[in-house]
């Protein structure tokens, strides 16, 4: 059996760290039965679509400059309000921070998938994780879990990451997220 390759960043760019992480969370949350949600990212190729197809029908319209006008302005018209707009709207009211949404397991009793979203502010080490569900007024929605940790605990000194420790931290953050909430008498 071959081993993997390790997962090494630049640990003087951000960036890369948040990305190295966010695969391993996704990596994870995947591998633990939950599959990726991937409807929205088609809605928003979808709507890229067609913002590509209004430029390219302006820019390939078959009559010249003077006489397309009114048909440019349509065209100029439709490109930010709605198609833009709609695209941002979704991003910030839907996507936020999220780095994976995902169905319910198989076989389980909820009716939720989860949002798994992360933050790594610049000039910051600590990295935060939160998990939640996709339908947070679902009455089968547990509450958001989250923890706040130095990405010093999951890198060497080389820019490598060490997998285990951090596969361990994802994995109890899921299990705090699916215990049954304790009922009180």
């Amino acid at each position: 059996m071959a081993s993997k390759a390790p997962k090494k960043a630049n640990l003087l760019d951000h960036h890369s760290i948040k990305h190295i992480l966010d695969e391993s969370v996704s990596e994870v949350v995947t591998s633990r039965g939950y599959v990726e949600d991937v409807r929205l990212s088609n809605v928003r190729l979808f709507i890229g679509a067609i913002i590509i197809v209004i430029a390219l029908f302006a820019q390939f319209y078959k009559k010249k400059f003077p006489e397309n006008r009114d048909f440019l302005i349509a065209c100029i018209a439709l490109y930010p309000f709605p198609a833009i707009s709609l695209y941002c709207l979704i991003i910030y009211t839907k996507e936020k921070s999220a780095i994976l949404f995902t169905y319910p397991p198989v076989g389980s009793f909820t009716s939720t998938g989860l949002v798994v979203s992360s933050k790594l502010p610049r000039f910051s080490d600590m990295y935060t994780l939160t998990i939640a569900s996709a339908d947070p007024k679902s009455i089968s929605a547990n509450e958001p879990v989250h923890f706040t940790k130095s990405v010093t605990e999951w890198f060497t000194k080389d820019g490598i990451l060490v997998e285990g420790l951090f596969w361990k931290d994802i994995e109890a953050l899921i299990v705090q997220y699916t215990k049954e909430p304790k009922k009180s008498k």
